[in-house]
């Protein structure tokens, strides 16, 4: 059946450890890593179960993506599963498939062994009745953040710690969040039972045992950190050919948390995944989207790896990409981080006079005023120029361009640092040959559901967002209708066509 050292810091002491540390990481650049998973490292020594706490973390050569800081991602096999064997991989660097996540947001991912051999098969104790911080693998695994947290190497940002993990590490993922609110931002849960059920009740959730009971197991573990749990979001997932853990925790386990969250929440429409299966949002009061919930029809009990990842030993390839989701979720919903607003491109063309080729562009920007637009060009005589224009419009020529065809792109930097999603220009003709066709600006009203289906937008944590644009259009349901504008193949602004 696959299932599930003492912390050296209480929380007042980490709180001070961190305040002098958050200063000084203000100011340290981001060091770029090998972009490859360390050797097997040996962590702090399991003073409950014995041995010492080992396992891999990835160190990504991108730079990060939110705030100009690392976020932290710790990563937690089930039951008769490893990290080295089936985390990540170590034989094809494929595993849960988080190398390529971590390279896209720039974030550093830690993969431990579960020590001792807790319910005969090397689980994490979830369901450990001594839920103290620094009791068992509660102990050892909040000492590893905070080794991460505390070493300015790594830039991690305190506010940008998450966990995640599949059954028994799906559930000690809980047990963490519920246990130090303060210190993960975000919780991602595959197939694990609920705080506060035993390793005999996985099957079948136990009569009267509730969500109630759950979120009431969740606040005492908490304690006096309770307070964070009011910016904290949760993910759960599951499959529908789960029959190793009931697939009754899924919905259960949200509900708790949404409960520990506090105040009210709206239910979304069912958004498909991709993979086969469905994702139900839940908002807030203030329209946060805080808990996920998705379902993932003919999945068993497997960690969903998607497309990259491995497929055996209880590692899905052939579903959902759940590491995909699970940082699209948590660094577009995050709420302890500023999000920093970026740019909207609002149009860009090209046009040709000889052998000059004139682009034009303009962009708007809430937050504040265009600071650089960039200029690719791919075709005979290449242009990269990161210094076209700035404002809200510019126009540039570039001369003695070679015949051919050419297509690219313009986005917008604004005085925040933060760059637009890309303007793309169509394929176009300089000299002889013959030109492409001239592109016509179309607008479509519709269901933000019909605009998805229509490949229009796409669906990404409970939202739908324009193609190419990137642009927010609401809540991915056919209560929302927008009106979107064909700029450019496959580029949809929100508005009208000029």
């Amino acid at each position: 059946m696959l299932f599930f050292p003492q912390l050296l810091l209480q929380l007042a002491f980490l709180a001070v450890l961190l305040a002098p540390w958050a200063s000084a990481h203000a100011q340290t650049p981001v060091q770029q890593g090998p972009g490859t998973w360390s050797a097997n490292q040996t962590w702090a020594s399991d003073t409950t179960y014995g041995g010492a706490l080992t396992g891999y973390y990835y160190w990504p050569a991108t730079p990060p993506t939110l705030d100009g800081k690392r976020a932290l991602i710790l990563v937690l096999h089930g039951c008769v599963q490893t990290a080295g064997g089936d985390v990540i991989d170590s034989s094809g660097d494929a595993g849960f498939n988080w190398k390529a996540m971590a390279d896209r947001y720039g974030a550093v991912i830690l993969a431990p062994n579960a020590t001792g051999n807790v319910y005969g098969t090397h689980c994490w104790d979830w369901a450990a009745t001594n839920r103290s911080r620094s009791y068992g693998h509660s102990a050892v695994l909040l000492d590893l953040v905070n080794r991460f947290l505390s070493n300015p190497q790594y830039a991690i940002d305190p506010k940008q710690v998450y966990v995640t993990g599949l059954s028994s590490g799906g559930a000690k993922a809980m047990v963490l969040a519920c246990t130090a609110p303060e210190i993960f931002a975000g919780v991602g849960i595959s197939a694990g039972p609920a705080p506060g059920v035993s390793s005999g009740q996985i099957s079948l959730v136990p009569s009267g045992f509730s969500a109630t009971t759950a979120a009431d197991n969740c606040r005492a573990m908490a304690g006096n950190a309770a307070a964070s749990f009011s910016s904290q979001i949760a993910s759960v997932i599951w499959g529908t050919s789960d029959y190793t853990v009931a697939q009754a925790y899924g919905p259960l386990d949200a509900a708790a948390l949404r409960q520990v969250y506090g105040g009210t929440f709206v239910k979304g429409a069912a958004v498909s995944v991709p993979g086969s299966g469905s994702n139900v949002p839940y908002t807030d009061a203030n329209g946060k989207l805080r808990t996920t919930e998705i379902t993932v029809s003919g999945l068993g009990h497997a960690w969903p790896a998607g497309s990259g990842g491995q497929n055996a030993n209880f590692v899905n390839a052939t579903r959902v990409n759940y590491p995909a989701f699970l940082m699209d979720f948590w660094f577009t919903n995050n709420l302890r981080v500023t999000q920093a607003q970026a740019p909207v491109m609002s149009a860009c063309r090209a046009s040709v006079s000889g052998s000059t080729v004139t682009i034009t562009g303009a962009a708007s920007f809430d937050g504040g005023t265009i600071a650089s637009y960039r200029v690719l060009l791919s075709g005979p005589s290449p242009v990269n120029d990161a210094a076209a224009g700035s404002g809200s419009g510019f126009s540039k020529a570039y001369a003695a361009r070679l015949d051919g065809t050419y297509s690219g792109s313009v986005t917008a930097t604004g005085s925040n640092g933060q760059v637009s999603a890309a303007c793309t220009i169509p394929s176009f003709q300089v000299g002889t040959g013959t030109p492409p066709p001239v592109f016509t600006c179309t607008t479509s009203t519709a269901t933000n559901y019909a605009h998805v289906q229509a490949g229009r937008a796409h669906a990404s944590g409970g939202y739908a967002l324009a193609n190419g644009s990137n642009q927010n259009m609401g809540l991915y349901n056919i209560f929302f209708t927008s009106t979107l504008a064909q700029r450019s193949a496959g580029y949809y602004v929100v508005g009208s066509c000029p």
